[in-house]
Formats: C-alpha cells, sequence, structure tokens
C-alpha cells in the first residue's frame, strides 16, 4: 500500500463527499458498516482499512487513491502530460515559455505533494535556467530536484546531477563538473546499476570537461563507451546527443570525416524531435569540424547557421560559445573587425563567473587580432586576462597555448625573463595532460 493522509484528514475528506452527495451515515456505511463506525472515522479516531476505503470509495463515486491521498489519478496524468508539453517546448528551444510553464507546474506538484512531479519540473526549470545562461538559478533548480529524489535510486537521480555539472562546467569549474560526473559514473559501474539511459548521460556530458582540461585520451575512452551504450538507448535525444560530444573526440585526434558523419547523424534525429538548441549545436560543431580542417567558408556558413538558430532562441552561453568559433574563422579569413565586434559582444555577454573558459577564448582571439595588428600592449592584456581565466577554471590544454603566446609576445619585446616565466608555466600545465588535475578514472561499465 503507497503513502496515504493522516486518519483526521481522512475523516474531513469522508465527511465533506458525504454531505456533498447528500448521504447520510447509515446511507454510507450500509450494508457492511455501521453508522458509529462512519462517526469514528469521520471524527479521526480510527485509521481506516483499505477494505473500508474502497466500501467507502466506491458509495462516494470517487477513487481508492483520491479518498486516500486527496489526489486523483487523473490530476497526476493531466500532471505529466502538461510536463511533456513543457519538455516539448523546452526542446523547440522556448526556454522562456518552458520555464513559466513548468513554474506553474511546480506549484501545482508541491500543492498535492506529488514528489516525482516536483521533480521533474525543478528539472526543467534547471534546464531553462541553464539554456538563457542564468547558471546559479539553474544549479539551485538541480539541487531542489536531486532533493526531491533522494529516496530514489541513482539512475533516476541522475539528470538532475548532470544538470548540477553542466551548470558548474559552464560557469568554468571544470574539475567540479568532472568530479560529479565521474563519482556518479563510478558509483553505477560498481554497483551494477546497468541503466544504458544514465550512462549515455553522464559519458557523452563528461566529453566536454574533458577536452576542455586537455584531458584528450580520457575524452576518447567516454566516447567509446558512449558509441558502445547507444544501441541500448531507449531515448533518440540521449543518441543525438551523445554522436555530437563524440565528434568532438574524433576532431582532437584527427579523424575529421568520422566526425562529420557522427554529426550528421546527430543533426538527423535532433530535426526529427525538433529540438532546436541542440540542432544548432550540431551546426556549431559541424563547423568546428570544418575549420579544423581547412574549409573555412563551409566553417563559417555552418557558425553562422548555429548562431542564428541560438540567438532567436535566446541561449545566451551557447551562442556565446559560438561566436567565439566563428570569430575564430572571420579571423583566418581575414575579416579581423568583424570578428573583433563579435568577441567584444560575447564580453558583454559573459563574466569570470560565466563561461570563463569562453571568456578567456575571447581574450585570446582578441590578443591575437591585436597581435597581427602590431598593437603589442592591447595583445598582452587580453593574453594576461586569458590567462587568469583559465587558470581559476583549470584548463590545462588551453593554458598551455596561451602561455605560449604570451611567452612568444613577451620575448619579441626584449623581455625575455619574462618570456622564460611564461613558457615554464606553460611546460608544466602540458607536463601530463588530462592527469595532473584528475584523479583514478571511474570504473568501467559491463559492455
Amino acid at each position: 500500500m503507497g503513502e496515504r493522509d493522516d486518519p483526521g484528514t481522512i475523516g474531513r475528506r469522508v465527511q465533506r463527499l458525504r454531505v456533498e452527495r447528500g448521504l447520510t451515515q447509515r446511507q454510507l456505511a450500509e450494508p457492511v458498516y455501521t453508522p458509529a463506525y462512519i462517526s469514528t472515522l469521520e471524527s479521526g479516531r480510527v485509521r481506516p482499512s483499505d477494505e473500508a476505503l474502497r466500501h467507502l470509495s466506491e458509495r462516494l463515486g470517487v477513487a481508492f487513491d483520491e479518498l486516500a491521498t486527496g489526489r486523483s489519478a487523473r490530476l497526476v496524468t493531466e500532471l505529466r502530460l502538461r510536463l511533456t508539453e513543457a519538455q516539448r517546448t523546452l526542446a523547440v528551444g522556448e526556454a522562456e515559455a518552458a520555464a513559466e510553464q513548468y513554474a506553474e507546474l511546480l506549484v501545482e506538484a508541491e500543492t498535492h505533494g506529488l514528489a516525482a512531479e516536483q521533480a521533474a519540473a525543478l528539472l526543467g526549470l534547471g534546464e531553462c535556467a541553464v539554456e538563457t545562461g542564468e547558471l546559479v538559478a539553474g544549479r539551485e533548480y538541480f539541487e531542489r530536484a536531486e532533493a526531491c529524489l533522494a529516496g530514489a535510486p541513482l539512475p533516476a537521480r541522475v539528470p538532475a546531477l548532470r544538470g548540477r555539472a553542466v551548470a558548474h562546467y559552464l560557469a568554468g569549474e571544470l574539475r567540479y563538473a568532472v568530479y560529479l560526473l565521474e563519482s556518479a559514473l563510478d558509483e553505477l559501474n560498481r554497483g551494477g546499476l546497468h541503466d544504458p539511459d544514465a550512462l549515455l548521460l553522464l559519458y557523452a556530458s563528461v566529453i566536454g570537461p574533458y577536452m576542455d582540461m586537455g584531458a584528450h585520451a580520457r575524452a576518447a575512452q567516454a566516447a567509446e563507451f558512449a558509441l558502445a551504450l547507444a544501441p541500448q538507448s531507449g531515448d533518440p535525444a540521449l543518441v543525438a546527443r551523445m554522436h555530437r560530444s563524440v565528434a568532438r573526440t574524433l576532431v582532437a585526434e584527427g579523424r575529421l570525416a568520422e566526425a562529420d558523419a557522427s554529426l550528421a547523424k546527430a543533426a538527423e534525429l535532433y530535426r526529427g524531435l525538433r529540438i532546436r538548441t541542440e540542432l544548432a549545436n550540431c551546426h556549431w560543431m559541424r563547423g568546428y569540424v570544418y575549420a579544423q580542417d581547412g574549409q573555412l567558408e563551409r566553417a563559417e556558413a555552418e557558425l553562422r547557421e548555429a548562431l542564428g538558430m541560438l540567438t532567436v532562441k535566446r541561449a545566451a552561453l551557447y551562442s556565446s560559445q559560438v561566436a567565439v568559433e566563428l570569430a575564430d574563422v572571420l579571423h583566418r579569413r581575414d575579416k579581423s573587425d568583424e570578428a573583433a565586434a563579435l568577441l567584444h559582444g560575447v564580453l558583454d555577454d559573459l563574466s569570470p563567473e560565466r563561461g570563463a573558459v569562453h571568456s578567456a577564448a575571447a581574450h585570446r582571439l582578441l590578443g591575437i587580432i591585436a597581435e597581427d595588428a602590431r598593437r603589442t600592449e592591447d595583445a598582452e592584456e587580453h593574453y594576461v586576462r586569458a590567462l587568469s581565466l583559465l587558470e581559476r577554471a583549470g584548463a590545462a590544454g588551453d593554458l598551455a597555448d596561451l602561455c605560449r603566446l604570451l611567452g612568444d609576445l613577451l620575448r619579441r619585446t626584449g623581455r625575455v625573463e619574462a618570456a622564460l616565466d611564461a613558457y615554464r608555466t606553460g611546460l608544466g600545465h602540458r607536463t601530463a595532460p588530462g592527469t595532473t588535475t584528475l584523479g583514478p578514472a571511474p570504473a568501467q561499465p559491463p559492455l
């Protein structure tokens, strides 16, 4: 038997329904019970058995659950249908409209004490907040969703945990994001909780932080596990997300044709699901692939398409990341003024607490543009700002590259000792990519 209200609450509910239907206590009781029993029950002095509640629910014309808990099965079903509608609204990129829907659903779920539905609404609010760049609010929603599911098995808590990790990742807290994701993976795999959807979600989500930290080997391994798990997943959105994440590791390994094929599969799945933001991210990653392969015109077209889709839908953080990639391509195509304008717009939208890695990327590229224009002081200022942001985030691979750029600039301006310090700092981050800031890899899934 599931949870039910206390005897006093049930008694008052029975009395209210009886009066509404114009029944006496005798009419409600017969032929199984006595009027005295009904009187005792309505006063809350006795806890009714299941058999008594079934008799009363039949006489009163309500469902057993409604009499025992005050919640009708229809109410729960309608809430879940509306949650699905909110999920669809978010999936097509209407984050603000979806947030309004989720907020209304959260109030209703809290009113009726529906923990699972509360968690779903909070999870949706968290996803909306992350998409619009409100990372602190998003993290709080995810934490509340986890609290609602505190007694549930780990696979049920994974979406909220993953959301919290993504919020930390986008805020530049790479190591903590990896810690959260790896801890969940380790617990799932060591505990034999082989839930393909939960594992796929975690492995696909950890690839981005691994790549930004320079842990390419670990990212590649996560991609291999994700690919192996994909056929077992019943969620096409997860499979699409996995294909997009795996493409990043393929690019790092120089397997550009395979990366493009993986992104094409993701785009096809997202197009069918009408998930606009994720489809835009596929255009973004395809643009990145073309840029790495030197196909700059195709890269610019893909990145402009992604930026247009994301800007229309107010996906602030993602659009800022795409803008940095597009600015890099524009600079390489001798459109440096347009690239610089785009990057300054990115820096207006981001802050050290919100998108630190991508703010650093914008400063790095502005430094390169300034160097090309022989504005040495401006270039140095941008490199130093980028260095500070990356040190805070722990992005080892990017730090090493930036130290090289700064060292070269200092050496060309005659500051040899300062240049050597910059090079030494960079070498420290290059020593063992992906191992200096990460502990042992999580347990592997039983594939």
